[in-house]
């Protein structure tokens, strides 16, 4: 091991003692002899794969999924990933979500049978996207808001295409309504709502401080009575005037203070080599150590402590 790597493995240990430290990304973290830190299960306190996961085979996607959370050892709270392929991986994921509060699944192919299923195993959920599946409907959202009683975040957008062959999806904003009365930030984009099941949502989600309508073409409410009714309530659409989209993380000052807190968070970047692309089994990608190396490490965290603020971070190889 040369000098470079030695300060930085050394670094890393004294920075595993004192959590506040991590503010700082690296690449792979093989090069720098620094595989030990990632072995800890409080690590892996949010795991994000959602862009990396857009461009990678299934079972490839699965086995990751099965890595990184095992590593957690549910100690995981944010998960965001796209394009789960079948329901065994999403049992996975509840199964091990004791401590998950936000769970981000866009594009999956979950079902209303096996949402009824895991649904109570992640009732410590405050934040859901479930934008783009396609399988699920009134049922799923009506379940998930009777097991997740603290959710105050919930994104079910639609492409247009996907709702084409559906006549009225009001029995979605029912479903809400009646369900999900703590909700802070609904979004909503392109379902085939109408007025009525959007005036029934704002009466029962008193909280509501954020509604995305967008695309929502049979949606007309009248301004007078929002500014009358629902003072500090902000609404996007139903008309299109820009390509705006908002991180519901941003306006939460809960998960914000656990965000400036000494906890890890983690996000998992494709590091642009192409390992997943044309490349067998047999490479030893999903070896535990090696399908790490391949993925970008970003750490992010507090401030540094005085002690290190002079530490001198070598250059990339």
């Amino acid at each position: 091991m040369d000098q470079a790597s030695r300060s930085v493995t050394k670094y890393l240990r004294q920075a595993s003692n004192q959590p506040a430290l991590f503010s700082f990304h690296f690449g792979t973290l093989g090069e720098y002899g620094g595989k030990w830190a990632v072995a800890g299960p409080y690590c892996w306190q949010e795991i994000d794969i959602e862009e990396w996961s857009q461009r990678c085979k299934s079972d490839q996607l699965d086995r990751m999924l099965q890595m990184l959370i095992s590593r957690s050892c549910g100690s995981f709270r944010r998960l965001s990933v796209s394009g789960l392929s079948n329901e065994s991986i999403f049992s996975f994921i509840a199964n091990h979500a004791g401590s998950l509060q936000s769970l981000e699944l866009p594009r999956s192919e979950i079902s209303d049978v096996i949402v009824e299923q895991v649904a109570g195993r992640l009732c410590n959920l405050t934040f859901l996207d479930l934008s783009y599946c396609k399988r699920i409907g009134s049922h799923a959202l009506e379940t998930f808001g009777k097991q997740c009683k603290s959710l105050i975040g919930l994104r079910r957008a639609m492409h247009p295409l996907e709702v084409a062959d559906k006549v009225c999806q009001d029995d979605e904003a029912y479903a809400i309504a009646c369900t999900m009365p703590k909700l802070r930030h609904l979004e909503m984009a392109y379902l085939l709502l109408t007025t009525r099941g959007v005036l029934e949502i704002l009466s029962r989600c008193t909280n509501l401080e954020f509604l995305d309508v967008r695309g929502c073409w049979e949606v007309n409410i009248d301004e007078k009575l929002l500014r009358e009714r629902y003072t500090g309530l902000k609404v996007l659409g139903p008309n299109i005037v820009d390509c705006f989209e908002r991180n519901f993380w941003d306006d939460c000052s809960d998960y914000a203070d656990y965000s400036d807190s000494s906890d890890y968070s983690w996000d998992f970047m494709d590091d642009g080599v192409g390992v997943y692309e044309g490349e067998s089994d047999d490479d030893g990608v999903w070896d535990d150590e090696q399908g790490l190396d391949a993925l970008e490490v970003r750490f992010y965290g507090g401030g540094f402590n005085e002690a290190f603020s002079s530490f001198d971070w070598p250059p990339s190889p």
